[in-house]
């Protein structure tokens, strides 16, 4: 078993009574998708051991916890989360030994490790599931997964009229070991990601030993995909409209296979064993819900630790739409005692440099380049203000570096499974998955010796760490000085709210205990008085007396 950090001190929170305070309550939390971090062996492909390799890394950029994507066995039809062998590590990724060498030294370092964790589905490769299309009607495997007769005269409609998220049909047609056309299973993502039947006592069983594995390998966490997906309604009901993607995310978007209560049993008996391991292990929801209050459902005392804050992920660069969802996502978490969180960017959107480069309104998956300089610029205020805020943060790997979404990849390079599937998502994550540029030069900008799984851009090299490293205002020293000025300043970090004060259109001022963070969403410089001492800026400002000049689309970081 692994070495497991120390747990910090403990203390009792005041804000909910069952919420203990804990590292998670305030941390910086630095998501790896491991394909497109570091490569190791020189594949072309990142893996574990590119990944240990660059943990020092991520101890000098100040982050408490590495969040790593899928690394488990798999036939890779969504990048991983189509889990053949929970337990096994895929070999493009390394071995299990591989695993525990990076959990040792990332404790040695101080880093806490968090695994993603699929509960919804299992890859068509999986045990289970090739057993039950193996062994036909009547396998008693199959009522661990959905498996329904067709409609029609033969069974040739499929069971309900639910839409994959990727598109098209949730339901694929199955054929008899005899050969002849059979059941259907559901699946509300790939056709080769079968969604688990939870009804079932053995999935319940399977997955809690899952859990007790990792654990004693010693890491620190998981992150729940699709966490709002398991429970789907009884009998599984017709929705009565062919345009359910739409309705992801409306507060009237009540769905059959999303969001159920019943979710909720289940991450009350994960918490038990997770309290029963040292060093406060933790559990973090990828919950897609109507609204945030409903997400606050998720992090009651006695189930899930965090959740992650969507609503915010998706707000425009606009300080009253801002306002509000930090307003609105405090307000939801203060009454369960759960710490908010706050995250720009991640492997499944467009990353924010870009997002903010174009016009609002167009999503969080956007297919065109933008103003980069402006992206840019807004990106850096974004991460002032969000680093702020009280609570936990997440950084997407390469943001630190101001990295763009690559926009313009070729066709025949993309390989996200939405992109091939009509009237689904966009299908363009593959934008924000290129490998990250470690150096300027070299094969893959360092990434590793033998190239890159998806092409990266030319001039990539210029936004690297070693471009960025100790260079006066780039955006890794922007990180850098804002993390570490995070933890130690007494009045960031941890908390369950902000004070607005007064401040022109266009413009955010909030205070928290001898700190005051000043935000500029307008396209124009503008005056104000002085706050105090300036602490740190998203863009050079000037002081002239009692008055400073904010440019447009930056934040001030105050000390008072």
């Amino acid at each position: 078993m692994t070495q497991h950090l120390a747990a910090p001190s403990a203390g009792t929170s005041t804000d909910a009574p069952g919420h203990r305070t804990g590292w998670w309550q305030d941390a910086v939390i630095y998501q790896v998708y491991p394909r497109s971090f570091a490569d190791g062996n020189g594949d072309g492909m990142g893996d574990l051991a590119g990944v240990r390799g660059r943990l020092p890394y991520l101890r000098d950029l100040g982050v408490d916890a590495v969040w790593l994507s899928p690394f488990y066995a798999s036939p890779q039809a969504d990048a991983g989360y189509d889990v053949a062998d929970y337990r096994a590590i895929d070999p493009m990724f390394g071995t299990l030994l591989d695993a525990d060498a990076l959990i040792r030294d990332a404790h040695d370092l101080g880093l806490r490790i968090i695994v993603d964790l699929v509960p919804n589905h299992s890859s068509d490769q999986h045990e289970w599931f090739k057993r039950a299309l193996a062994e036909g009607p009547g396998s008693a495997l199959r009522d661990r997964y959905h498996f329904r007769p067709g409609k029609g005269a033969d069974g040739e409609l499929p069971p309900n009229d639910w839409e994959s998220i990727f598109g098209g049909p949730a339901w694929t047609r199955t054929t008899d070991p005899d050969g002849t056309p059979g059941d259907w299973y559901l699946h509300l993502f790939a056709p080769e990601q079968p969604d688990f039947n939870w009804e079932h006592p053995a999935v319940a069983d399977e997955f809690r030993s899952i859990l007790r594995f990792w654990l004693d390998m010693g890491v620190d966490g998981f992150r729940v995909d699709v966490a709002h997906g398991l429970v789907k309604a009884e009998g599984l009901p017709d929705l009565g409209s062919h345009d359910q993607l739409k309705l992801l995310g409306t507060s009237d978007g009540v769905l059959p296979f999303f969001d159920q209560d019943g979710v909720h049993e289940i991450y009350r008996s994960w918490r038990t064993i997770l309290d029963e391991y040292p060093g406060d292990r933790i559990a973090v929801a990828e919950a897609w819900t109507p609204t945030v209050e409903r997400t606050a459902n998720y992090v009651r005392p006695d189930e899930m630790h965090q959740a992650f804050n969507f609503q915010y992920m998706a707000t425009s660069w606009d300080a009253k739409a801002l306002r509000e969802v930090i307003d609105t996502s405090l307000n939801a978490m203060r009454p369960v005692g759960a710490p908010t969180t706050w995250v720009l960017s991640n492997h499944d959107v467009t990353r924010h440099a870009t997002r903010f480069a174009n016009p609002p309104g167009l999503g969080t998956q956007i297919r065109t380049a933008g103003d980069r300089e402006l992206g840019l610029r807004r990106a850096r205020a974004a991460t002032l203000l969000m680093l702020s805020l009280p609570g936990s943060a997440y950084v997407y790997q390469g943001e630190e570096l101001g990295l763009p979404d690559v926009t313009d990849l070729p066709d025949e390079a993309r390989q996200d499974p939405s992109f091939f599937r009509a009237e689904g998502q966009d299908g363009f994550r593959d934008g924000c998955r290129v490998p990250i540029p470690w150096t300027r030069e070299g094969s893959s900008y360092g990434f590793g010796e033998g190239g890159s799984w998806l092409p990266q851009p030319a001039g990539w090299g210029e936004l690297s760490v070693e471009a960025q490293t100790g260079a006066a205002g780039s955006t890794l020293e922007l990180y850098r000085a804002a993390i570490a000025a995070r933890r130690v300043h007494p009045g960031l970090g941890a908390g369950t709210a902000v004070e607005w004060l007064d401040a022109p259109e266009g413009l955010l001022i909030l205070a928290r205990p001898g700190f005051v963070c000043t935000v500029n969403t307008t396209g124009s410089a503008v005056r104000i008085p002085v706050r105090g001492t300036v602490l740190l800026s998203s863009a050079p400002v000037t002081t002239d007396g009692a008055e400073i000049e904010i440019p447009a689309d930056t934040t001030v970081w105050w000390t008072v």
